[in-house]
């Protein structure tokens, strides 16, 4: 990242306190983070992270969940306030409430891969799968009952899980983190409780790669904070990076019978589809996160792939070597972070069904509202525009669905000459008829776009999104969560973003989330 320094040391998690002390380019950071949290959150809480490693088990027709251990961390790095307030976004719920007195302490919507599976037709046929994820918080003082809730198809929350916990008991793991791992710090914004802890994990670079993946990072921090809201609230994170070696470089492609020993165990082709990139092993990836104060994790995957993926409230990964890595992190930053939702609705996608017909999404950037009045964000309607808001829909499908098979033809044919290790020209005349044929696409739709120029940068109600054709509404023609050729974030994706970091950048709330 232009300007920023990079300081690194190896030590286990424990010692993250001790570690950044000897980098001076933290020093005001931690000493901040040491600071006595207010009275409010020390009555109930000690200043200090613990995790629950859980198993969510099921398909189509049931969910369980299983809790495998608590983990005791270091520091509390989240905010001190409006840690209970009701989630509005995820899947899935949890609470953490005082086991005498019943209060409610703690609660935070999340998601998980198995809300994903359910939809799919293994799920839907009666197979069954486990995924693992940690619920994070901060520990309280007292005796306490971590509660679970999933979502309904009507979006109303039901228990799951329930269990009294004493966070001063024996069957809390206080265990010494694995040595060898480095951190080190891009970017130091202030008190960790008051701002934003992003944290880059490496994954799929080996024991000689760890420069390409400091510079890695800070390129994906460059890429952050190019676009609005974050370009504007770049001095509200701490952003960070922790470096475990891979036996492997690269990660695994199934289809392809390419299979790596990773820190993470990153895969291609997460619920059978091709581009989804994921890992499975969300304790490992907490654990491996906790080392320094983290609020978001993004996981940089050495890989010169197009894909990613990224889950609410859990984290967000990407390749970081493919020309449009820097469209898919920031797509996926929007998922994990802000919990966005897909705008697009043409593309490939693992599930069906994905949203019952009649309910109203979650997520604050796409709705099944067709009128002004039940619409989420008419507050931010462009004066005057037709609601539902004529985009020229039918052409610009055919001609969509016409670039995504060129661009599919292209990372079909580069794979083979990468396979075949064909010469750097032959390669880069396959680069040149691509590009023509994507021209003269691009060509047609750039047409498309002057004859409704008057929509193109308004927000208004656009039909498509959320892997449905009609029933589901965005609120722009263009934006990173669905399609944006100036990579940009619509002015509905910005708000909640903003509300989002708001919630962990305490201090200014009011100014933050306008």
């Amino acid at each position: 990242m232009s300007g920023s320094r990079m300081a690194g040391v190896t030590s286990p998690k424990r010692c993250w306190r001790t570690r950044v002390l000897l980098a001076a380019a933290l020093a005001v950071a931690v000493a901040a983070f040491a600071a006595q949290p207010s009275p409010a959150f020390g009555d109930r809480f000690l200043d200090r992270t613990l995790w629950a490693d859980c198993s969510f088990m099921g398909n189509a027709e049931e969910v369980h969940l299983s809790l495998d251990r608590l983990v005791e961390g270091g520091p509390w790095a989240g905010p001190l306030s409006g840690l209970a307030l009701p989630p509005e976004n995820g899947r899935y719920a949890f609470q953490i409430v005082d086991a005498d007195t019943k209060e409610l302490l703690f609660a935070q919507g999340f998601d998980c891969l198995l809300g994903e599976y359910e939809t799919t037709e293994p799920a839907r046929s009666g197979v069954s799968r486990t995924f693992r994820r940690s619920l994070c918080f901060p520990r309280p003082r007292r005796p306490f009952l971590l509660v679970a809730e999933k979502r309904d198809r009507e979006n109303r929350l039901h228990t799951i899980f329930s269990r009294r916990m004493d966070p001063a008991g024996d069957a809390v793991v206080r265990e010494p983190s694995p040595k060898g791992d480095v951190t080190f710090s891009l970017l130091s914004g202030g008190d960790p409780h008051q701002e934003v802890d992003l944290v880059f994990l490496a994954e799929g670079y080996t024991a000689l790669d760890q420069d390409k993946f400091r510079a890695d990072a800070a390129r994906a921090a460059d890429w952050l904070f190019s676009v609005e809201p974050f370009k504007s609230l770049k001095k509200r994170f701490n952003v960070w990076g922790v470096f475990r070696a891979s036996q492997d470089r690269g990660v695994s492609e199934p289809a392809e019978g390419t299979f790596k020993r990773t820190a993470l165990g990153a895969s291609f082709n997460a619920l059978g589809l091709a581009r989804y990139l994921l890992t499975e092993r969300g304790w490992t990836l907490r654990a491996m996160a906790e080392e320094v104060p983290c609020d978001a994790i993004i996981v940089l995957a050495n890989s010169g792939r197009y894909g990613g993926g990224g889950i609410y409230d859990d984290y967000g990964i990407a390749t970081v070597d493919n020309e449009r890595s820097k469209m898919v992190f920031l797509h996926e930053f929007g998922h994990a972070f802000a919990g966005l939702a897909d705008e697009y609705y043409l593309s490939e996608v693992a599930y069906s069904d994905f949203y019952p017909e009649g309910v109203e999404p979650l997520e604050p950037n796409i709705t099944a509202c067709a009128s002004r009045a039940c619409l989420k964000w008419r507050d931010l309607l462009s004066p005057g525009i037709p609601v539902p808001t004529p985009w020229g829909k039918e052409e610009a499908d055919a001609l969509d669905v016409q670039k995504r098979e060129a661009q599919r033809d292209l990372d079909r044919e580069l794979e083979e000459a990468r396979a075949r290790h064909l010469p750097e020209n032959r390669v880069a005349a396959i680069k040149e008829a691509h590009q023509k044929k994507a021209a003269a696409i691009s060509a047609r739709l750039a047409q498309l776009r002057k004859r409704f120029a008057g929509v193109e940068n308004k927000v208004g109600l656009f039909e498509g999104a959320g892997y449905t054709s009609h029933g589901l509404y965005r609120p722009s023609m263009f934006c990173l969560m669905g399609t944006s050729p100036s990579l940009e974030f619509c002015p509905v994706c910005q708000r909640a973003i903003r509300h989002t970091l708001a919630h962990y950048a305490s201090v200014e709330k009011a100014r933050i989330s306008r």
